[in-house]
């Protein structure tokens, strides 16, 4: 597995990190074993980087990490890089909540659920523009002076919320969205994570399931799959990017790579990003994603790719406040 220093963090990690969303209920049933197993082989395959988040099933898939990774943390800390993200509280009275107060006890909580003594990343998880930026940042850095947490980053933010959040205290590192048919940060905030070093980990490289190549115009989801009440899972907009996937398949096969291994691929070709966030819930699903950090794709490639893809519909995702 290769492995990239995160930005000004100076973290060592693999480039592809084990999100757990999709283990927080907001995806559908699962089997918890089976998602055990899945966070050790992917650990068993070389992957150091490891993300979560309190609102996932606020706390659920914390714990479930931490279980997962239960003896290798007591046996060997420092290998392992875990990262998690707090300020929201989706569908409560206040979504985003960055203020001093809630992120304390965020921290205080996801390192009891994690089993932890620290948090190596703690990620705003949306900016709050009720928050000034000051408090928001002068309140993370309270908890790494005290050793809670040792690296600071921001989630979803723009570049005017970067920069507002650098006159306080540096931002270390940004997980912005980022997949074929989300393109939007190649214009704002990536070029000021390039400009200011900050390590870009993105998430939903996949698409939240559209590039993977499982999906048809006719796929349907659970009732608590939060894809059931998105535009991007339903109708016309479904049917167009199947099609493009289907395309996308003949011209990873034509280099011997799967669809999702493409899209993977492609994100980490793009300068600025050094880690992609994918998740899984089975062992046998982690391992065609880790083999596209192997992956290189000429600037040819990428150029394909990019023509294919632009017959696509450039989608949104789920918020604190809900789903597009």
């Amino acid at each position: 597995m290769r492995r990239t220093t995160l930005g000004k963090s100076g973290l060592d990690v693999s480039r592809i990190a084990f999100g757990t969303w999709q283990l927080g209920g907001d995806w559908g049933s699962f089997d918890e074993e089976t998602a055990i197993g899945a966070i050790r082989h992917a650990r068993e395959l070389g992957v150091n980087f490891f993300d979560t988040a309190q609102a996932y099933g606020f706390g659920k898939s914390e714990a479930l990490l931490g279980k997962a990774l239960r003896d290798e943390l007591k046996r060997d800390r420092d290998s392992l890089v875990i990262a998690t993200k707090g300020g929201i509280d989706p569908g409560g009275e206040r979504p985003r909540d960055a203020g001093r107060a809630y992120l304390r006890k965020g921290v205080e909580e996801s390192l009891r659920y994690l089993e932890l003594d620290h948090i190596d990343l703690y990620q705003v998880h949306w900016p709050d523009v009720d928050t000034p930026a000051e408090e928001t940042a002068n309140a993370l850095q309270e908890l790494v002076d005290e050793g809670k947490i040792r690296h600071v980053g921001v989630s979803n933010y723009n570049a005017a919320q970067l920069a507002d959040f650098d006159r306080t205290r540096p931002v270390e590192t940004l997980q912005p969205p980022y997949h074929l048919f989300r393109r939007a940060i190649e214009d704002d905030p990536l070029p000021y994570a390039r400009e200011h070093n900050i390590g870009v980990l993105v998430y939903s490289p996949l698409g939240s399931g559209l590039l993977t190549g499982a999906l048809t115009p006719e796929s349907t989801f659970e009732p608590s799959d939060w894809r059931s009440k998105a535009t991007a899972f339903q109708g016309e907009s479904l049917r167009r990017n199947v099609a493009v996937v289907d395309e996308l398949k003949s011209f990873a096969a034509a280099r011997n790579a799967t669809v999702s291994q493409l899209a993977i691929a492609w994100t980490l070709a793009k300068p600025g990003v050094h880690v992609a966030i994918v998740g899984a819930r089975k062992p046998k699903n982690i391992e065609d994603s880790l083999a596209a950090a192997e992956l290189d794709l000429s600037a040819e490639d990428v150029t394909e790719i990019e023509r294919i893809t632009a017959q696509g519909v450039q989608v949104d995702g789920a918020s604190p406040e809900g789903v597009a």
